[in-house]
Parts: structure tokens; C-alpha cells; sequence
């Protein structure tokens, strides 16, 4: 059986686009995972097309940067413009996870992930986490480690604010993403 994976994302400079990218890569490593993304800049129009993957998905992973620390105000947007799916209980049951990138080491992203995941709660999804230890926590631990800025909520990702998204977010980051992407699919196949 196919599992259908959809990540909806906003990128303010391309850094959580890459992120988004790597999620998506996780999620397609993982056989009979169909995976597509979404910017939430092609949900901004109520009769877009793009909202029907989002209803034909088994699990949505939605992301975004830190700003301010809280979500977007595009995420923000899209997520009050799906109160129409809320009402009518559409994604209720569909898995959700979150993903999230700023220039700061911390930058308040926890507050960023419990935001989506109320969200997803709100919507009658079910929440998964990323299930990875924390990395780069002890004298034998490096920048190099997957989960390196340790969250249990979802991936984090830290983007030095003077580098663009061709140098940044790091390697670890990334593939810590990936792992996002993969647990999700996973947890999908099993879930349908």
C-alpha cells in the first residue's frame, strides 16, 4: 500500500526550503512512500488545487523558520485559512510532524514546534516526533551530530543569519531532517 506524504513548508530565504527539501528526500527513501511538497504560497488561493494533496495525504509535516519565536506569519496565514478543513474534521486521523529553522543556536524554535503540533491537535492529527537522541551534549559530541540541537518536538535547524541557503542550514541539520522525513513515512505505511 502507498503511503501519501505531503510536506507544507514556508521559506522566507530559502533556508527552510532546503530543509523542506531534505525532509521530502527522507520521506521518498522509504519504499511505497509517495511524496510531495507544498509552499504554502500555492495555498494562499482557496480553490487551489495544491490544498487537495494536502486532503489526499496520510500525513502532513509542516515547517517553517522561527521568527519572532513563533511561526511565520505565512505559516500563520495557511494555517487559519484550513479552519474550513478543521470544520468539517478533514485531516482528523492523518499523521503530522514539524520542522522548523532559525539563526539562532535556540532562537525559541520549541515554541515554533508546539505551535504546529496545537495545530495538528486541533485538527485531529496524530503527532509524530522525531525519536532521535540529542547530539553534540557531551565532551565527545560534535556540530557534526544528527539532532544536534536536541529536540525531542520535531527537526530543528540553525541557520547562521549572514550565509545563504547555498551554505546553510549544516549537513547535520539536514539529515536530521531526513530522519523527520523517514520516520514519517514509515509511521505512515504502518498507519494505512
Amino acid at each position: 500500500m502507498t503511503a501519501k506524504v505531503c510536506v507544507v513548508y514556508h521559506s522566507g530565504y530559502g533556508h527552510t526550503a532546503k530543509q523542506a527539501e531534505a525532509v521530502a528526500d527522507g520521506a521518498g527513501q522509504v519504499d511505497g512512500a509517495a511524496v510531495t511538497s507544498v509552499s504554502v504560497s500555492d495555498l494562499e488561493d482557496a480553490e487551489s488545487d495544491a490544498w487537495s494533496q494536502l486532503d489526499e495525504a496520510d500525513a502532513l509535516i509542516f515547517g517553517c523558520p522561527t521568527y519572532m519565536g513563533s511561526v511565520s506569519a505565512e505559516m500563520k496565514k495557511f494555517m487559519e485559512a484550513s479552519s474550513g478543513r478543521w470544520m468539517e474534521h478533514k485531516w482528523a486521523d492523518k499523521l503530522a510532524a514539524g520542522f522548523t529553522n532559525s539563526g539562532s543556536q535556540n532562537g525559541d524554535k520549541q515554541n515554533t514546534l508546539v505551535s504546529i503540533a496545537t495545530f495538528a491537535a486541533q485538527h485531529g492529527m496524530v503527532w509524530i516526533n522525531l525519536n532521535l537522541m540529542p547530539g553534540n551534549n557531551n565532551s565527545n559530541g560534535s556540530v557534526d551530530d544528527l539532532n544536534r540541537l536536541g529536540s525531542f518536538m520535531g527537526a530543528m535547524a540553525q541557520s547562521n543569519i549572514d550565509e545563504g541557503p547555498d551554505v546553510v542550514p549544516p549537513a547535520a541539520d539536514l539529515e536530521t531532517a531526513r530522519k523527520l522525513g523517514e520516520r514519517v513515512a514509515l509511521c505512515a505505511k504502518r498507519w494505512a
